[in-house]
């Protein structure tokens, strides 16, 4: 993937996340689930912490620090989107970005995330989240399927004889 194709990916997932979150904020109310699929439904939330909360507590009304601290991180998985040899690890390093970066738009924008999306079970529901953190999902994923296929690539062969 050239430097060139990771920007587009960039663009295209900062772009898809900031339309879908524009589309939730003028169609849905906050506090009102909208079923789509069994187990699968749209509900508007904002989240002031990190991933699925967390941290909400600790961070609530402090969305400068969080977007700082986001944006270390992001630039961090940048450099190594840029050094990173496997192409797969690239684009997962390159989804975390562009993820990340809608994220941090959000909180820079409005003081917290919007989440949207929202899978559950009968009573039990997944915390919501929304294209941004799917990105960031994603590019974990195939970081971690690099990770694992070349550690399996370098251990040697063990003689069962």
């Amino acid at each position: 993937m050239t430097n060139p194709m990771m920007l587009l990916l960039v663009a295209a997932t900062v772009l898809a996340d900031q339309l879908t979150k524009a589309a939730a904020l003028s169609l849905l109310s906050l506090g009102d689930a909208v079923p789509v699929l069994p187990g699968f439904g749209l509900a508007l939330g904002f989240n002031e912490g990190s991933s699925f909360g967390m941290l909400s507590g600790v961070m609530a009304g402090k969305p400068l620090l969080m977007a700082a601290l986001t944006g270390a991180l992001t630039l961090i998985f940048a450099v190594m989107a840029v050094r990173a040899r496997h192409p797969l690890e690239r684009a997962g390093f390159v989804l975390v970005v562009g993820g990340a970066l809608g994220n941090i738009i959000d909180r820079l924008r409005q003081g917290a995330v919007t989440d949207f999306l929202d899978l559950y079970w009968r009573n039990w529901h997944w915390p919501t989240f929304n294209v941004a953190d799917i990105a960031i999902t994603l590019g974990a994923v195939c970081i971690l399927a690099t990770s694992l296929s070349s550690r399996r690539r370098k251990e040697p062969v063990l003689d069962r004889h």
